[in-house]
Parts: C-alpha cells; sequence; structure tokens
C-alpha cells in the first residue's frame, strides 16, 4: 500500500492528507485535498480565550489599541471555510458561492444514506476520522469561547451541525460506524471538481468483527461535545447527540482494535491510526463524563486513565493523538469543578506546557527562526492552531481557579500561555518572515496557489460543462493563482526555516484541512474578545 501511495505521491495525485503524529514517513501521503478550506481556517483561530466572567473587567481592554491583527475578521473567515468543504445538497443561505451540491448518491453503495458531511481537505473523500475530531474541536470552541463569539456563534453552531448530521447517519445501525465514503486512491488519481466526480463512491466500516475503536471512540467524542452546544438551544436534538454518544463509546470499549488494521489498504496512509486507541477512549470518556456527569465515566477514567495513557509524556495534539487534549480537558473537571480524583491531570496537562516554554527546564518543542511552532513538515501549521487552541484554554482554567504551572521552578502564569498563542496566531495572520498570512483571504498577502480541488479548477457557473478526470491537472500543475478564492483556509504552512514556495502540488504547505480550522476559532474568538474587537 506504502509503496503505492509514494509513487502517487511522486506523480503528484496525491493532496495532502492526513497529517499524522508520528514522524513517519508515511505522513506525507496523507489526506485529500478538500480539506483544504477547513485546515486554513482552524490554524488561525487555535487561540481562543476565556470568557469574560472570568476576568477584571479591565482585562479584555487594556491593549485594544495594540492589536497588530484583525481577530474579528479572521474568526468570521475561519468559520466560512467550512461552508467551502461541504459535501451533500448546499442550503439556500449557502456563502461560498462558487460551490454547488455534490456527492448527493453517498452511501448508495452499501444503501444507506450519507450524504452531508465534509471533505476534509483539498480533495473529494470524506474520512470519518477527521470529520470527527473536526467537530469535537469546533464544539469545543464553542463550549469555551461561544459566549464571546457574538454574531460569529450562530455560524460556527451550523457548522457543527452540519458534521453531526453526517455522523448521526455514519451511526444509525448499533454496532456499525460507516466511516469512509469514497475509494481515496481512486480519488487521487483525479483532479476534479467534487461536482464532476466519477470516481467510485466505495463506503467503508466498522463492526464488531472489524472494530475501530480510535475512529469510534472519537465519534463519540464528537457527538457528546456537541451535545453541550445544543443544549440550551434544541435540548431535543442535544439528547439525540448524547444518546448516540453513550451507545457509540459503548461500542468503542466492548469491541476493542484499531480501524486501520482491518481497514489498512483503505484508511493507510492517509489517515491510519497511528498513536493507537487508547487515547481516544480516554478521551471519549472524557466528553462523556463531562457531558453527562454520570459517576460511571468518572470511575472510568480512574481505573483506566494509566493503561490508556494518561501519563505518556507524548505532546502532539491532532487528529491522531488525543492525549493532551484528554489531560487539558479532566483538568478542567479538578480545576473548575474540584473533582479531587482528578488531581494527576493538572500535573499531565502542566508537563505538556512545560514541554512548550522556551527555555524551561523540561522544554522540548522546535520553533523556526521566525519563531512558528514547529513539529512536522507535512501540515504543520494544524499543530500551531491546536496548541494555540490548548493554551488559551488552559490558562483560562487556570485563572479561574487561580493556579499558575511550575517548570521546575520556572512559575509560568496563564498570561504567559496566552502571550505565547497569540504570538502563534500572529504568525499564522502575517507576523512572520514572509509577511504572508496562511489563512486564504486574510491580510495584503496570502497563498494564492493551495492545494484544493474546487479552488484550483473553473467553478460550475464559470464552466458548466464537465472536466474529465485527468483533464484537472493541467490546472494543478499551472502558475496562475486559482480562481476560487476559499475564503479562510488554512494552509499547512511555512518549512522549518520560514520558506513558502506557494506551489499548488506540495500538499505538505500548500493544502488546507478542518482539522487545522477547527482549534482555531476558539482561539481567534478569545483574541477577538480580548482586544476589544467583539
Amino acid at each position: 500500500v506504502l509503496s503505492a501511495a509514494c509513487s502517487l505521491v511522486g506523480l503528484g495525485l496525491f493532496t495532502h492528507l492526513g497529517r499524522t503524529q508520528m514522524a513517519s514517513p508515511v505522513l506525507s501521503y496523507s489526506l485529500p485535498t478538500l480539506v483544504l478550506f477547513s485546515f486554513t481556517t482552524s490554524l488561525f483561530f487555535c487561540n481562543a480565550f476565556p470568557a469574560a466572567h472570568h476576568y477584571p473587567l479591565h482585562y479584555h481592554h487594556r491593549h485594544p489599541r495594540f492589536a497588530s491583527h484583525n481577530y474579528r475578521e479572521a474568526l468570521t473567515k475561519s468559520i466560512l471555510f467550512f461552508e467551502g468543504q461541504r459535501s451533500g445538497k448546499l442550503p439556500p443561505n449557502q456563502r461560498i458561492t462558487w460551490r454547488r451540491d455534490s456527492g448527493l448518491s453517498d452511501g448508495a453503495a452499501m444503501h444507506v444514506d450519507l450524504v452531508g458531511g465534509y471533505y476534509d481537505a483539498g480533495d473529494n473523500v470524506k474520512f470519518g476520522f477527521p470529520m470527527a475530531f473536526t467537530t469535537t474541536m469546533l464544539s469545543w470552541s464553542v463550549i469555551e469561547f461561544g459566549g464571546l463569539m457574538k454574531g460569529e456563534l450562530q455560524n460556527a453552531k451550523e457548522a457543527i451541525r452540519w458534521a453531526t448530521d453526517y455522523l448521526l447517519k455514519a451511526t444509525a445501525k448499533p454496532d456499525t460506524i460507516y466511516v469512509q465514503v469514497g475509494d481515496a486512491k481512486r480519488d487521487h488519481a483525479c483532479w476534479e471538481r467534487p461536482e464532476d466526480m466519477d470516481t467510485p463512491r466505495s463506503v467503508f466500516k466498522i463492526d464488531r468483527n472489524s472494530p475501530g475503536s480510535d475512529v469510534a471512540a472519537e465519534t463519540a467524542a464528537a457527538l457528546a461535545a456537541a451535545s453541550l452546544v445544543f443544549r440550551r438551544t434544541d435540548s431535543t436534538y442535544s439528547k439525540l447527540l448524547l444518546r448516540r454518544a453513550i451507545r457509540v463509546f459503548e461500542f468503542a470499549d466492548k469491541y476493542r482494535g484499531a480501524y486501520s488494521n482491518g481497514l489498512k489498504k483503505v484508511v493507510c496512509p492517509f489517515y491510519c491510526s497511528y498513536s493507537g486507541y487508547q487515547d481516544e477512549l480516554l478521551w471519549g470518556a472524557a466528553w462523556l463524563h463531562k457531558a453527562t456527569k454520570n459517576p460511571t465515566y468518572l470511575n472510568y477514567i480512574q481505573v483506566n486513565g494509566p493503561t490508556l495513557g494518561a501519563d505518556e509524556t507524548d505532546n502532539t495534539f491532532g487528529w491522531d493523538n488525543k492525549h493532551v487534549g484528554a489531560r487539558i480537558l479532566l483538568s478542567k473537571a479538578f480545576l473548575v469543578q474540584k473533582v479531587q480524583s482528578l488531581h494527576d491531570y493538572k500535573g499531565h496537562a502542566d508537563n505538556f506546557i512545560c514541554s512548550l516554554i522556551p527555555g524551561a527546564p523540561f522544554s522540548s518543542a522546535k520553533y523556526t527562526p521566525g519563531g512558528l511552532l514547529f513539529k512536522m513538515s507535512d501540515s504543520n501549521m494544524q499543530y500551531v492552531t491546536s496548541t494555540s487552541f490548548l493554551l488559551v484554554t488552559y490558562a483560562k482554567y487556570l485563572t479561574s481557579a487561580h493556579k499558575v504551572v511550575n517548570c521546575g521552578g520556572a512559575i509560568v502564569t496563564p498570561k504567559r500561555l496566552r502571550t505565547i498563542a497569540k504570538k502563534q496566531v500572529d504568525y499564522l495572520l502575517g507576523d512572520n518572515p514572509l509577511k504572508m498570512s496562511y489563512m486564504v483571504g486574510y491580510g495584503a498577502r496570502y497563498p494564492q496557489r493551495i492545494h484544493h480541488r474546487g479552488s484550483s479548477l473553473p467553478s460550475i457557473a464559470v464552466h458548466p460543462a464537465k472536466i474529465q478526470c485527468s483533464s484537472g491537472f493541467s490546472f494543478m500543475k499551472s502558475q496562475s493563482p486559482n480562481p476560487n478564492i476559499l475564503v479562510g483556509a488554512v494552509i499547512g504552512g511555512p518549512d522549518q526555516h520560514d520558506r513558502f514556495p506557494d506551489q499548488r502540488p506540495d500538499y505538505e504547505q500548500s493544502e488546507p484541512s478542518t482539522y487545522t480550522n477547527a482549534p482555531l476559532v476558539g482561539a481567534l474568538a478569545y483574541l477577538a474578545h480580548s482586544f476589544g474587537q467583539l
């Protein structure tokens, strides 16, 4: 499988796919390009911040004159991006109008309705694992910072619901989850608009005989987190999401295994579960504990936490590895809700924070000369946005509990965490050596040739006739700017030397993804509020 993937990559047929947590050669051959739309937006907004009532009134307006960026504009665009990633029948209020209906028979191969959901990046496949993670992170952004989003809150909730409506369809049958629509290898051998897709819309599932605790527990986390988003405004929908989350988590826990074992030829090397499924079981249980307040989940976390990797030292948070996110989320239960039995998670969360602080005794993070957090060459910006979100979120929890982080004797305050997060988001928005915004449509200078099929090909309105599978490659290889602006898309970003070539075939640096944008939404909401822009 890997050699086939490599050969396709060599031909430039792969869009950038999944971004895994391991520095493995397979990383390069990741997910589809359609994720590009989402990817961009998420990256920018990763650094959301705490609700107003937790801070002195003067805090939010202390430095409004010195904001170097219009975070409110970036927030708006980071959410708008998701509309460009939509699959299915588009609604009358669709704002990215160069997109049209697509994938209207998805699911037919297995006689189920799987219309809707998101294309993860720059291609036309629907991958359930990163889609679920995107949903969890959009929901967490709204849970923590939705109260600050003003007019953008409704748009953020619509972005979440577009995903959860699909996840409900994918989990409608007990002990079964439909985890992918589309044949990634066949899809990547074409460069065509989603509206023109004629590659096989194959459907792949997990069940008792071919389990997938990773994608199942992530789906449970997404449904549980989203249930909190809709709890006050649509209690019926919220209860449906939570009931389904409980059932799906039960399936994930009872029938254990990594989904990329049974579906290796399908999901690898795009969204292989490199980190295993233990992190998702801990993460899923943490979200169900938060959403249900049922002591069963707290007990599950206490009993299983050590074997599920609660105290591991991995410090990369993204679509594959959820350990860090689970530690931060569970630390809130201790810091804010005073659940004493979760005391250790404050220490686990602090260890992650200390790994990020330049010059701290246990610092291990690498930064570019221009100051960007650098995890890996393939779609690095997803880690910038996810880390920025965790920084502003943990700062919120610490502030609420009047606590700080102690890194081997060096005291790190919530303010320091916010400063680091802001610096990362500012870099993404243009404060970098190239003076380049890595969010499409934001700032005076932004990427023109992103690795995204729909954005790079003429729209249906301009070119109604079908563009065949291989005909699109002439557009992919051209030096012309993309004709359709995928507003808000955050792309993979610069290399470790702050360089960015802006070349369409370069999916590692030029492809957006939904999971890059999702955490950025929260970070941008915090920053926009703290500088008096909302």
